[in-house]
């Protein structure tokens, strides 16, 4: 069994899709670099977790 099959690996996924998009269209421009990569970076550390544990 793979972990892309695990309903909350895929849920996972779609969420961090989702938060992606939405750093980039609602923060402001001065903090899409910085505060942007960082929500962008632990919204993705979600489903590395699922994968270790």
């Amino acid at each position: 069994m793979s972990y892309k099959n695990l309903e909350i690996w895929q849920l996972a996924r779609e969420v961090a899709l989702d938060i992606h998009k939405m750093s980039l269209e609602q923060l402001p421009k001065l903090e899409q670099f910085e505060t942007g990569q960082q929500i962008r970076r632990s919204s993705k550390s979600i489903r590395s977790n699922i994968v270790e544990g």
